[in-house]
């Protein structure tokens, strides 16, 4: 199956005046400091090293201009409806894919009668079958499925609309997961969601998706933007509220320069079924994991593969009713986040597979960034610390025959304003987006635009103290990494997230001890950087403090997003299900442990 031709072929990429004023400028901006860097270093003389912190600084502050020109993107553009309206009925069938490993089949499966319902109340139900493709390695939890999905069927009266299947192999994890279904039944299907354990999307949406799908036939993937919802620590409700009120300006952004080569995240996502397994078969890598075996990420090949094969990748940012839950603390996070790293890296093995286009690439080496960038600060970082040791001798005489000394001009003004311009480059953005959102209306589903930009400043304070130590852990999972250590496919932890004192130091002594050192490596070595290292050393040292406490359930009204307000009616559905049947559970226990204790005789 090929893309039509007349669309995919001759339709003109809107994307390349935004990418090319998003490159331009960031590098303008990383040319500026560099430039700016080098007459600050050079104040004292001339050397090598001030050469490399230059540098250091120029491919940095690139990246954090090229973050803060996607939220100006975002931030001056509008999402458009889809260019052609589906003309005529809903005829293509889909079917929603739910991949699980290990995970409680109680919650997983109330999201799926829940989001069944909610199918079912637009009309278009009957279109759309769930398949529960389970990889879970667990016999118990794979007992628990089983039964649980008798219970899903029968509450449903869904046979022959929702299946269940296990694999015995669990080979390429998700991506094998889905592929393996795709070969042996997609066949039946036009259109495949493609969700994880914890997504939820409402019935309306997904025949929205739908249809979009059935009226542009180019289009092989459609993405949405998932909302994260139901968190309840500190940790979460942060993460929860930066998602809700910065991520759909940064994703319009995004939309703009992705264009007819968009992103896949992975879940809550449409594909087209044949385009999908014609198009998005995962090689096997030579060699043995980090860079060999399994592709991770594999999200981000599907959609350049995709791309290579002329079909259509977009990301909707308009689609409302797509959710999602996140980490519930910081040590979570990290490890969701080493799994991410390991399968980004690998992708350096993927930048020049034949016929990919040079967008998809760009995305590939983006991916690498996000990661290897804390290598940067941290090389200019130690840079500093050893300049004054390759700094020239002073010369006051640099004239000859000039009796009078010549000292050289301060030039702490341009460091001043250099750290100036970075630390606006991280946090304009996120002040723009609150401005923007109290002019247009879109702080009242915050609570207000006193409340939204409270909490805006609440969450810049909490991620300046947190940032310090997800860095560290950002960092040791990319030497991990390079040091061909494999990270494999842990578990998401979804249950009880608090960590103790001691619990957080576990994860995190390492962080207070790298802190530590580079506190007195500082005060030993350069003196004068103490006080600009400190924003830095002092969280690391701390992060046990900021680890247990962010774990905690939050208290505060601080952080409220639109689903505190107003919870969506297929999350309100899923709720009340889930409720339904854990009260089953407890009372099916207790007449269990009525009935032991009457045959004991007691």
């Amino acid at each position: 199956m090929t893309p039509p031709v007349a669309r995919a072929a001759g339709a003109r990429d809107s994307a390349i005046l935004p990418r090319g004023v998003a490159i331009v400028l960031s590098l303008l901006a990383g040319a500026g400091a560099f430039m700016l860097f080098l007459q600050f270093g050079w104040s004292d003389g001339r050397d090598v090293v001030d050469v490399l912190r230059a540098a250091l600084i120029l491919i940095s502050t690139w990246w954090l201009a090229w973050g803060a020109v996607q939220g100006l993107m975002g931030l001056t553009t509008r999402a458009e409806p889809p260019a052609r309206a589906l003309e005529g009925p809903l005829t293509e069938r889909c079917v929603v894919l739910v991949p699980v490993y290990n995970e409680d089949p109680v919650t997983t499966f109330s999201r799926v009668a829940a989001m069944d319902e909610s199918l079912q109340a637009t009309g278009q139900g009957h279109l759309f079958h769930f398949a529960i493709l389970s990889d879970s390695r667990n016999e118990t939890i794979a007992a628990r499925e089983r039964l649980w999905f008798l219970r899903l069927v029968q509450d449903r009266k869904a046979e022959g609309r929702i299946f269940y299947r296990r694999r015995t192999d669990n080979k390429g994890k998700k991506a094998g997961n889905v592929e393996d279904f795709i070969q042996k039944s997609g066949g039946a299907y036009d259109l495949a969601l493609i969700l994880d354990a914890d997504s939820l999307m409402e019935g309306a949406t997904i025949v929205e998706m739908a249809r979009r799908m059935q009226a542009e036939p180019d289009i092989g993937l459609l993405q949405t933007l998932p909302v994260v919802t139901r968190a309840e620590t500190r940790f979460g409700r942060a993460m929860q509220f930066s998602a809700a009120f910065h991520s759909p300006v940064f994703a319009r952004g995004l939309a703009m320069m992705q264009g007819r080569t968009g992103p896949f995240w992975g879940h809550n996502a449409m594909v087209r079924v044949r385009a999908f397994a014609e198009s998005c078969g995962l090689p096997e890598l030579r060699g043995k994991p980090p860079f060999g075996g399994h592709i991770m990420s594999h999200d981000y090949v599907e959609a350049a593969l995709l791309a290579r094969a002329g079909w259509r990748v977009r990301l909707d940012d308009d689609l409302g009713g797509s959710f999602e839950e996140g980490p519930e603390n910081l040590v979570d996070h990290a490890k969701r986040d080493r799994r991410w790293c390991q399968g980004n890296l690998q992708h350096a093995r993927l930048l020049h597979a034949p016929g990919l286009k040079p967008w998809s690439r760009f995305v590939f080496f983006q991916g690498i960034m996000a990661y290897i960038s804390p290598l940067f600060w941290i090389g200019f970082m130690l840079a500093s610390i050893a300049a004054p040791f390759f700094a020239p001798a002073p010369d006051y005489f640099p004239e000859p025959y000039w009796p009078f000394p010549i000292f050289p001009q301060a030039e702490a003004s341009k460091a001043i304003g250099l750290a100036i311009g970075v630390f606006g480059l991280l946090i304009l953005p996120k002040f723009a987006v609150a401005l923007h959102a109290a002019m247009s209306g879109r702080a009242r589903a915050f609570g207000g635009p006193v409340r939204a930009f409270a909490s805006m400043l609440a969450e810049l304070l909490f991620s300046s103290l947190s940032a310090p130590a997800l860095l560290a852990y950002q960092t040791r999972s990319v030497f991990q990494v390079l040091l061909g250590r494999d990270g494999g496919w842990p578990t998401n932890n979804r249950g009880d997230a608090r960590l103790s004192l001691g619990e957080a130091w576990a994860a995190s002594h390492w962080v207070v001890s790298t802190g530590l050192v580079g506190l007195v490596g500082t005060w030993y070595l350069a003196p004068g950087l103490v006080v600009w290292m400190l924003p830095v050393l002092v969280p690391m040292m701390l992060s046990p403090v900021i680890i247990s406490w962010s774990s905690r359930p939050a208290t505060s009204r601080i952080f409220t997003t639109p689903t505190d307000l107003e919870e969506a009616p297929v999350m309100r559905r899923q709720r009340e299900i889930l409720g339904q049947w854990e009260n089953e559970m407890i009372a099916m226990k207790d007449v269990s442990l009525t009935a032991e204790v009457s045959h004991a005789g007691v």
